[in-house]
Parts: structure tokens; sequence; C-alpha cells
């Protein structure tokens, strides 16, 4: 469990599987993802986190608000799938709509990137993005994340042409020792 000052990100529980979904049906919260999720799908999601936290010891941990416990969304560390990705840590979020613009996303971003340092050997760690999503990879820019263009890729899932095929590639690089 990590908290921060309004946060606590945190392994999922069964509980999260219905306000996920929720969050996941939202045209808005999916619009750089893909397709609003299925019952199913969200299901499938919450086991292969849960799954990564008993095999690794991270995940995209569920996001509480320390204040109320809300569910919020995401934010966390995995190990990358995809692309340019595959056999680096990758760092995610996904919040929803009505957690957007308070700075949550920015304040457990920075929390798991602390973790990450604290706690793995990755000597970077990465995300990507659509360029079309201006919020997430404007924060990657806020998080000290630099553009990688020569790491750009064609998602496998999304056909060529497809709004979502493209995507671009962020990393940050493990910080000095302060001595």
């Amino acid at each position: 469990m990590i908290e921060t000052a309004r946060l606590v990100l945190r392994g999922w529980r069964d509980a999260d599987r219905s306000p996920f979904a929720d969050m996941s049906r939202s045209p808005a919260v999916m619009a750089h993802l893909g397709p609003p999720m299925a019952r199913e799908q969200v299901d499938s999601a919450v086991d292969r986190m849960q799954g990564y936290q008993r095999a690794h010891g991270y995940c995209f941990w569920a996001i509480e608000r320390r204040a109320d416990g809300h569910f919020l969304g995401f934010c966390g560390l995995k190990p990358g799938a995809v692309g340019p990705l595959v056999g680096e840590v990758e760092i995610g979020w996904r919040l929803r709509e009505d957690a957007w613009g308070q700075g949550y996303a920015k304040e457990a971003a920075f929390a798991s990137l602390a973790w990450g340092w604290a706690n793995l050997a990755a000597p970077r760690i990465m995300a990507i993005t659509t360029p079309a999503n201006e919020a997430s990879w404007g924060l990657m820019e806020r998080l000290g994340m630099m553009r990688l263009p020569e790491l750009d890729f064609g998602h496998p899932d999304m056909a060529p042409g497809h709004p979502l095929h493209d995507h671009i590639t962020y990393a940050i690089g493990r910080p000095d020792p302060v001595l």
C-alpha cells in the first residue's frame, strides 16, 4: 500500500470491480483506450492486476481517496506487455471522469515512480498513449518523462488506420542517487 496526502494506492479488492466497470463503460474515460469495456473484460483486467501483484509485487494499483475511501481508478506499475514496453516496467493510470483535473493522477503517478525507484532495479520506467491523448502525454512530461519517437509503434490490438492504432512512447530514467 502506498499513501499520499490525498490517496491510497493498494491492491485490488472484489468491491472495486463494480465501480471500475462503471468507469470503464464511460465513453469519455475510454476515448483514448478503446471501446467501453464489458463486465467480463473488467473482471479479466482486475484478475490480471491481481496476478501481477502476486507474481511481481506491483501492478496498476486501485486508487481510493483517503478522505472518503471512494474508488477513483488506478495508477501504478506493471510489466510492459506490448510494443517497446515488453521487458520494461510500465507506468499507467486511468481515473473516473469526475476525478479529472484535481491532480490525483499526478499525485498517484509520482508516488508510483518513487515506489518503483525504491523497490525495483529497472533502469527506466516507460509509458505509452495515443498522440491525441494530450492529458496523458502532458502528465508524462510533467513527471519528467521524455518522448522516445524512435519507439513509437502501431498497437497490435488496433487495425492500421484506426484512430487508436498509433502510440507514442515516453520513458524516465532512474534518478541519480543523492549524495
